[in-house]
């Protein structure tokens, strides 16, 4: 078969491998552009190697070392995971730090947005009322009152979006002075503080909890941190006094909601410079296109954000890992480079103490769609962070300090990243996938990007934008980034609806707890 129907796409030239893009794969016979001819029949995002490769030898993608072949390998060959034996991850006691000089780039001018500006100069992107647990004990109830102000309180505010609930399964139960539980407490000061809550919050606890609802109302300074400000608090407690039976329990918490959501009905949206985005880029259910479609389409956003001056964060700890030596010569300085490694570190000791590594990374559906181990995963990963400085790292659940390109250190689990990444105060969301995933945030919209036009014609109404035009050669990858930052402008002024949000498709959010559970 001629080779101009067999697309493969070889990301480096040192590769010895290449991708098979086609959407139905390519069968046995079919000649790629260099002439290898397929030994048998290889699905889209596989790997077919392109030279002879001994028993032992390293198999290279992206022109770095994804694993080592556990048998010879012909040229042709299809290459699954079960034939790479995985490499050690890089070791983190001498990485180059700050060693890349950042190219001069010129500045985006003239980009703006209509959002929600708020008193301590942060923007929303939606105009919500957020209600915060204190403890999971009081969900039921809190889920209850949501429900009710929906149908009898928010059509009477008509320039307020939505309310949500913001429960999670902590408060209670849990070691509250141990270390670690700094993560889930500040995660849900920080939650309750995002930018489209418009300095708002609601705060309904038990009274008896561990985690007394105060402490999300007014949460002590943390170094090197500035404290958020709210303009209004608000805090109900089910076991006062006052309240008999569950009716009064309920009035309650509406009437203090009808004060919140006065004062929210009266926000109105402005016209705000590019430079009040906060963008969180995340990555699910990903697939070999990944890394060469949607993460560098994204990637290619990213990098026009922060030429307009705005802030983007990337994440997911084990899906960097082994690309730190690519993104430690990224950092600013030699301090952003160890803040890097510190995070790394953490991280390794953390899955070690539960006996696990970072091979738990990879799914079924990883593997499915052509990722041999999250090494390979971990190169496709990085892309979307494009090619700007690192300005900052940030722990789970603390805030944004800087405009530009952040990382925020976070779990790859698409619910404990997003949920984070809201604490760091993201008022849009950019989510790349290869295998399809319904994923939808209340706080924030949700842009969904597919890797492969394949998943964009099957899931036709539940992805915003098919980046797997860029594997057949109808797209650009700059083409498709210009796509997505005017995309996210758009969907931040309210003018264009993601498709989660038309579907109403929302995700829990979930807490990362590493503290220990009494």
């Amino acid at each position: 078969m001629s080779s101009n129907n067999c697309l493969s796409i070889q990301v480096d030239p040192n590769d010895n491998v290449a991708v098979v893009v086609s959407t139905d794969g390519l069968p046995a016979g079919c000649l790629l552009a260099d002439g290898t001819e397929l030994r048998e029949r290889n699905p889209q995002g596989h790997k077919v190697a392109l030279v002879d490769i001994a028993r032992d030898a390293p198999v290279l993608r992206y022109g770095e070392v994804i694993g080592f072949a556990r048998e010879a390998i012909a040229r042709g060959r299809w290459i699954n995971e079960a034939m790479l034996r995985m490499p050690e991850a890089p070791t983190l006691d001498a990485l180059p730090l700050a060693t890349r000089k950042a190219a001069d780039r010129e500045s985006l001018e003239g980009y703006t947005f209509e959002g929600y500006r708020n008193a301590d100069g942060s923007v929303g992107t939606r105009n919500i009322l957020g209600i915060s647990t204190s403890v999971q004990c009081v969900a039921g109830v809190t889920n209850h009152v949501v429900d009710r102000i929906k149908r009898e309180l928010l059509p009477r505010y008509p320039n307020v979006d939505d309310v949500v609930a913001l429960n999670h399964g902590y408060g209670c139960g849990v070691a509250i002075d141990a270390p670690a539980a700094i993560v889930p407490i500040r995660t849900l000061q920080n939650l309750a503080r995002n930018p489209n809550f418009g300095g708002e919050l609601m705060v309904i606890g038990l009274g008896c909890e561990k985690l007394q609802p105060q402490r999300l109302v007014a949460p002590p300074s943390l170094p090197g941190q500035q404290t958020p400000q709210t303009a209004h608090a608000s805090i109900v407690s089910l076991q006062e006094k006052r309240f008999t039976g569950f009716n009064t329990m309920v009035e309650g918490i509406l009437e203090r909601a009808k004060a919140h959501l006065e004062r929210l009905n009266r926000r109105t949206r402005v016209s705000c410079p590019a430079s009040d985005l906060v963008v969180g880029m995340q990555c699910g259910g990903s697939d070999a296109l990944s890394g060469l479609t949607a993460n560098p389409a994204v990637g290619f956003a990213a990098d026009l954000i922060v030429r307009a001056g705005g802030s983007v964060m990337f994440s997911e700890v084990t899906e960097v890992r082994d690309a730190i030596h690519l993104l430690t010569p990224r950092a600013v300085d030699e301090e952003t480079g160890r803040a890097l490694v510190r995070e790394m570190s953490w991280y390794d000791d953390y899955l070690g103490r539960g006996q696990a590594d970072r091979s738990a990374n990879t799914t079924p559906g990883n593997k499915r769609g052509g990722l041999a181990n999250i090494v390979e995963k971990a190169m496709g990963s990085i892309v979307k962070s494009g090619s700007s400085p690192i300005v900052d790292v940030i722990g789970p659940g603390e805030r944004l300090r800087r405009k530009g390109l952040s990382f925020a250190a976070t779990p790859a689990s698409d619910f404990i990243c997003g949920t984070l990444q809201l604490a760091a105060g993201m008022n849009m969301h950019l989510f790349t996938k290869g295998r399809g995933t319904p994923y939808g945030l209340a706080l924030v919209p949700v842009i969904k990007v597919a890797t492969n036009s394949r998943l964009a014609r099957q899931w036709f109404d539940l992805i915003d934008v098919d980046a797997g035009r860029i594997a057949t050669g109808d797209a650009t990858i700059e083409a498709v980034g210009w796509e997505i930052f005017r995309l996210i402008l758009a969907v931040a002024s309210g003018h264009v609806q993601v498709a989660a949000d038309r579907l109403g498709l929302r995700n829990d959010l979930v807490l990362f707890n590493p503290a220990p559970v009494t």
